[in-house]
């Protein structure tokens, strides 16, 4: 193949394939790879090629004839038949446009062949001796004998009509089937190539939670370190504070003993009472006077028996408080380890999937 006289017009990408010469069904790759395919026209005699190279071997070399069609078989797949290559040639292009365009072009290469070869035969006729015959003349008869040479070129004429019409049969034949197969496998590929996508995106996206997810597992533990750091301080600290469950133990007793001690001078004062109406008035005095010294005796153990209460209930609200902080923090550890039992389930389920 030479295209030293030949220029390039148009040119575009797509992947090539042709059909199986065995099934005439299935289309068959020409490469792994989408090629440039071009328009060629030689200028000298006046032929239009479509010419596709994949290495050092060309894959297309389909000379553009005038009832050449190329067809549509969907938004971005095309086809027409080369007869003189007995083959079917298929194109998958990047998107519609690129489809379009292509087809465009071969309607205009058509045509401009169809022109090209109506002023190559009136060329021809006019510098050929033998065509020019006035209007009066009247060429004899090839089929005048039966047995002469006009019936042999007659047959001969018979047949190659025959002959094309077969020709025209079987490759429109191969072309519906083609596009048939053409259509399952443009489907299935873009499905695959969906399907291929979709993974693609998955595995980026699940590459980005498992740094996501690294970083917060990290930022968990530190988090679950500082707690129990500050639950061994909390325990830490309610052991220091145990002599004080002693402390209101001992205030406990100290007030019931109190309690009995009043209510026992309680007992002597109406005791007093009731004899001094029948004692003798000597002993007035010093029953006042004791009198006076209880009533002291039992304000200073009601003032004694306050602070305790007050002691008692202080410890019991600090008691309280601690409890309720420790609980709190017990709370969030729980939490805390679930989120990060969760993490590395799923750090786990992601490492298998991949």
């Amino acid at each position: 193949m030479s295209t030293a006289r030949e220029q390039p017009i148009f040119s575009t990408r797509a992947h090539v394939f042709q059909i199986d010469p065995a099934t005439k069904r299935n289309w068959i790759p020409a490469s792994k790879h989408a090629l440039t395919v071009s328009y060629f026209y030689d200028a000298t005699r006046s032929v239009y090629r479509i010419i596709s190279v994949g290495g050092t071997k060309a894959i297309i070399n389909s000379t553009i004839t005038p009832n050449m069609t190329f067809t549509k078989t969907s938004q971005k797949f095309g086809q027409w038949a080369d007869s003189r290559a007995n083959t079917v040639y298929g194109l998958g292009f990047a998107s519609e446009q690129h489809l379009s365009q292509f087809a465009e072009k071969f309607q205009e290469v058509k045509e401009a062949a169809r022109l090209a070869r109506e002023k190559s035969q009136d060329k021809t006729e006019l510098t050929n001796p033998a065509l020019s015959i006035t209007s009066h003349q009247v060429l004899p008869s090839p089929i005048i004998s039966s047995n002469g040479p006009g019936e042999d070129k007659l047959f001969r004429s018979q047949s190659a009509d025959v002959e094309i019409c077969t020709e025209k049969e079987r490759l429109k034949k191969m072309l519906s089937e083609g596009s048939v197969s053409e259509v399952q496998w443009e489907a299935e590929f873009f499905s695959l190539q969906d399907n291929n996508n979709k993974l693609v995106a998955a595995l980026h996206e699940a590459n980005a939670n498992v740094d996501q997810w690294k970083k917060q597992l990290a930022a968990y533990q530190e988090e679950t370190e500082a707690l129990r750091q500050r639950v061994a301080e909390l325990e830490a600290q309610g052991a220091q504070d145990s002599p004080s469950e002693n402390n209101k133990e001992e205030l406990s007793q100290t007030l019931e003993e109190l309690e009995l001690l009043i209510k026992a001078k309680d007992e002597e004062i109406q005791l007093l009472k009731s004899q001094k109406c029948g004692g003798h008035w000597e002993a007035e005095g010093e029953r006042e006077e004791t009198l006076q010294k209880l009533q002291q005796r039992n304000a200073e153990l009601e003032q004694r028996l306050q602070l305790a209460e007050q002691s008692l209930a202080q410890s019991l609200a600090q008691g309280e408080k601690m409890q309720n902080e420790v609980t709190k923090v017990a709370e969030i550890m729980d939490v805390k380890i679930f989120e990060l039992g969760e993490i590395r389930q799923g750090l786990a389920k992601l490492v298998e999937s991949n």
